[in-house]
């Protein structure tokens, strides 16, 4: 139990450095091109595995640690401390969300079925990415308005700009977690100790 305790304190610690550091990339290739924040990376993609090894409880944890070290680093966009709370936190924990389909995947990995698996990582991926791309665009409407073009609508301006880097970081985030799952699926069976996160 208190290995089992540490595994998941030191996976949590080292999956949500992991994302950090995908996010640190995307913005030295120069995918976070845009002026109010947002990036096309794979920064999700620990978070998720996380979520999918060991439940929301673990999802969740990661998220807020990827928040928060992008605040503390000086990586974060923050025009207002609601903006910031809904932009770097809210948003990054719902993408533990996806831990909702942990023992669906566990489940169709013990029974072989890689279409089970590609098919519960999919609805996790977006359901974390459609939560995540839900606080931004509320963040966009309430802090960003002003810089929607004239005669746009804020709403529909804060849709397509978070929509431009979301969708395919949602994308990316599939494929990957689907591949990395496929191909180490025993990292993400039940063991009796993990049950308890």
């Amino acid at each position: 139990m208190k290995r089992s305790k540490t595994l998941f304190l030191v996976e949590v610690a080292l999956f949500s450095a992991l994302a950090f550091v995908f996010d640190l990339l995307a913005n030295i290739f120069q995918l976070k091109i845009w002026a109010q924040g947002g990036s096309i990376s794979i920064a999700m993609v620990p978070v998720f595995l996380i979520a999918f090894r060991w439940g929301i409880k673990g999802g969740m944890l990661s998220g807020l640690l990827l928040g928060g070290l992008q605040v503390v680093s000086g990586q974060a966009y923050i025009a207002h401390p609601v903006q910031g709370l809904l932009d770097y936190f809210v948003a990054f924990i719902v993408l533990g969300l996806a831990g909702v389909f942990m023992k669906q995947i566990q489940h169709a990995i013990n029974e072989h079925s890689k279409s089970k698996v590609i098919t519960y990582v999919i609805a996790g991926t977006l359901l974390g990415s459609a939560l995540r791309y839900a606080a931004h665009v509320v963040a966009g409407i309430v802090f960003f308005g002003e810089y929607a073009p004239a005669g746009t609508p804020v709403a529909i301006y804060s849709l397509l700009y978070n929509g431009t880097y979301m969708l395919p970081a949602f994308i990316l985030s599939a494929i990957f977690v689907s591949l990395l799952i496929n191909t180490a699926p025993k990292y993400f069976n039940v063991t009796s100790a993990k049950l308890n996160y």
